[in-house]
């Protein structure tokens, strides 16, 4: 991202039909869908209802955004099943994926393929650039983007916690000489990330339980969010 530009919005966790139709016409870059168990999971069915109304949409002229199906480990098998039913733009893949199954995703599918890296929340170093270089250079032409989220245990993302945000910068300049895009996801919401924006410029912001009262999303937060990232 270089200066004066603004990150992109991913809202991640969207299973409701209703809530997607009250915030398409906000400036959101993607729409993430949960394919991997989770709270937020979605079927293959309700998934492509939600890319239904989008395409529906696109047809009568609004701009839409990018659909995103999350997945924790899968098999190729599922992932040939799901984008069967399911035509994504983007495959977020959120664990101990390889550079080899990220470029067959990419290749197989033709879509962008982007890669979680779990920051732990308790890190108290900053990795070097050498460091960061060893882990993900393997990945350079099979990923579009990497996003920095908070570890967790379970899920291996999406915990709804924020990690140090002072290792971003040793991440953004890897990201930055590689020629892919930086996003930041964990812990986020309308109160916090124009601090992030501010300090790190990302090039993209990814939320989800942020965005959401007693575990479903919440369009008024949502706006908000949106606001405080495009300064609209």
């Amino acid at each position: 991202m270089t200066v004066g530009t603004i990150p992109t919005v991913k809202i991640c966790g969207l299973q409701s039909v209703e809530v997607l139709k009250s915030i398409v016409h906000l400036p959101i870059a993607h729409i993430g869908f949960v394919f991997a168990p989770s709270k937020r999971q979605v079927t293959p069915e309700k998934a492509a209802e939600l890319i239904a109304y989008l395409k529906s949409e696109e047809a009568n002229g609004q701009t839409v955004p990018l659909t995103v199906g999350v997945f924790v480990n899968p098999t190729k098998e599922q992932l040939v099943d799901i984008l069967a039913a399911t035509p994504l733009d983007v495959v977020q893949l959120h664990s101990l994926e390889t550079p080899a199954f990220c470029g067959w995703v990419r290749d197989q599918f033709g879509v962008q393929v982007f890669k979680s890296v779990s920051i732990s929340k308790t890190e108290d170093s900053i990795p070097s650039l050498s460091k960061v270089a060893e882990q993900l250079d393997p990945y350079i032409g099979h990923v579009d983007a990497i996003l920095l989220d908070t570890f967790d245990p379970v899920y291996g993302g999406g915990s709804g916690t924020t990690f140090a945000w002072d290792c971003i910068p040793v991440y953004q300049e890897w990201a930055r000489s590689a020629g892919i895009q930086l996003l930041v996801a964990g812990g986020l919401r309308h109160d916090n990330v124009d601090q992030l924006v501010d300090a790190y410029a990302p090039d993209g912001v990814d939320v989800s339980s942020g965005v959401e009262t007693d575990g479903v999303k919440d369009i008024a937060k949502i706006t908000a969010f949106v606001e405080r990232v495009t300064r609209k």
